[in-house]
């Protein structure tokens, strides 16, 4: 039997996005008293490794150790020397017309798996994390005042086309939800889309 420290590192391995720690309990299914004590013990076995459990408030989450700080700089480096390409191009137009999104939406929107886009748009400064809605514990992205700057866009809405592609993007969404009678229908709960998002 896999033990609980065990556990919560590959919770929060999986879902990749800080996880609070009654989420964790739930998840998992143990107490309260149970979680802290994994914690403790996970901080100290994670201690000389190359990931850390970051602890902040209620909020826990996978991080990489200082010792690595200069690997992580090098390949960061290299990363925004990269051209965007085709995917990241598609999900910054997603984001800004139709964010804040969450990644399980981008993954839905896309039809893949976002993981790695999203997260080389956050380094780039391209998107930052937006407040999602106190229910859910998805974390959502909306565009930075940095791209709009970038693009030199005043206002959101001055983009080309923005009424006509949000409008076209929910009844997407629409349809899709319509569609979803069997399996997995997570990627589209959570939100009235009868009407486009303002």
């Amino acid at each position: 039997m896999l033990h609980l420290e065990s556990k919560i590192e590959a919770l929060l391995f999986w879902r990749n996005e800080p996880l609070s720690r009654e989420y964790i309990a739930k998840a998992i299914g143990v107490g309260m008293d149970e979680i802290e004590i994994a914690i403790t013990s996970l901080k100290g076995a994670l201690a000389n490794r190359g990931i850390v459990l970051v602890v902040h408030d209620d909020i826990l989450t996978l991080g990489t150790s200082p010792h690595m700080s200069k690997i992580i700089e090098n390949l960061a480096k290299e990363e925004l020397a990269r051209d965007l390409g085709k995917a990241g191009l598609e999900t910054i137009s997603m984001i800004l017309y139709y964010g804040p999104l969450s990644r399980k939406e981008i993954d839905y929107f896309r039809g893949v798996n976002s993981q790695f886009i999203v997260r080389n748009l956050l380094i780039r400064g391209l998107i930052e994390k937006a407040e999602g809605k106190p229910s859910e514990r998805s974390t959502y992205y909306q565009t930075s005042v940095a791209l709009l700057g970038h693009l030199g866009i005043t206002d959101i809405r001055d983009l080309p086309e923005y009424d006509a592609v949000r409008q076209e993007l929910a009844e997407y969404r629409n349809r899709a939800a319509e569609t979803v009678a069997d399996g997995d229908s997570s990627l589209l709960a959570g939100e009235d889309y009868s009407q486009v998002k303002k």
